[in-house]
This record gives C-alpha cells, structure tokens and sequence, in this order.
C-alpha cells in the first residue's frame, strides 16, 4: 500500500522505505495471526503415514512448519485484510504528528 502524500508533502525514499518497512511488518504480523488460526487444525492430525503416533517431534516440526508457510501465503496474498488495516491505522497515526 503506498501513500501519494504524507502531511502535504511529497514522498521521499525516506518516506517509501518506511512505508514498506511498515507493509512488511504488517504482513508479519497477520502471517502470525493467521499460524495462531490454523493451530486447532493441526490438533486433530494423524501422523504422516496415518498412523496416530504423536510422539515423532519431526512431524509436529513439520507440521508446524507447515502451517507457518500456508499462513505467510495467506497473509501474503491479501489474508483477512488486518495488515491492511494495521498499515491505515499506523498511517493515520503518523499524519497527526
């Protein structure tokens, strides 16, 4: 999301560089939200062959990593529009001062 003005002036690199300082951190933030989501999902899982052993750490490794990544494409790709408006409200915030 970029901004044409900010406080009446026009946009610098300075300005550039933080706004996607402020996006990145932003999809960060909802990618981390989003693992938080997907948690219960993991719950119910079989181990990898179907069998119910739970104790490999190596799946649950893998699940999580799993799970971290479909939440990092899903925030990537637009999520459920909290970065989106993390970036607004942060945006707006800044304007004032």
């Amino acid at each position: 999301m970029r901004i044409a003005q900010i406080a009446n002036r026009p946009v610098t690199s300075a300005d550039q560089q933080k706004q996607a300082k402020l996006a990145d951190a932003a999809e960060q933030f909802e990618a981390m939200m989003m693992q938080e989501l997907l948690k219960p999902l993991q719950a119910g899982q079989d181990g990898w062959g179907g069998d119910a052993q739970n104790d490999d750490a190596g799946a649950d490794t893998m699940s999580s990593l799993g799970a971290e990544a479909v939440a990092k494409a899903i925030a990537k790709n637009g999520g459920l529009g909290i970065a989106k408006q993390v970036i607004r409200q942060v945006t707006r915030e800044s304007q004032r001062t």
